[in-house]
């Protein structure tokens, strides 16, 4: 499974993004797809997870701000991101896996397959 992100860029505070994530290849094997992100000096940290049941997870600081979607027939999960904040500043990192369960998908640890980054930037 390859993963390209993209929709990275700079923003003002109270600002939105979207990311869009493209996956290819063996796209049939994967549960879940996850957004991570790592600003500097800072582990990977969980962001938001969409299932193939449909079923979505958020890390409670984007709760009610981030909203993840995925379009099926074209193989892409976005990431919509409103009321940013300088804290949200960070590389964020589509991931997929095979083997994922819902204990453990905030777990970077737990995919296997990463895409390359895009920087989000959020000036104050």
């Amino acid at each position: 499974v390859q993963l390209v992100e993209s929709g990275g860029g700079l923003v003002q505070a109270g600002g939105s993004l979207r990311l869009s994530c493209a996956a290819s290849g063996r796209t049939s094997s994967t549960r879940a797809m996850t957004w991570f992100r790592q600003a500097p000096g800072k582990e990977r940290e969980f962001v938001a997870a969409v299932w193939r049941g449909g079923y979505t997870y958020f890390t409670d600081s984007v709760k009610g701000r981030f909203t993840i979607t995925s379009d099926n027939a074209k193989n892409v999960v976005y990431l919509q991101m409103n009321s940013l904040t300088p804290e949200d500043t960070a590389v964020y990192y589509c991931a997929a896996g095979s083997s994922l369960i819902i204990s453990t998908m905030r777990e970077p640890t737990a995919y296997g397959y990463w895409g390359q980054g895009t920087q989000v930037t959020v000036s104050s």
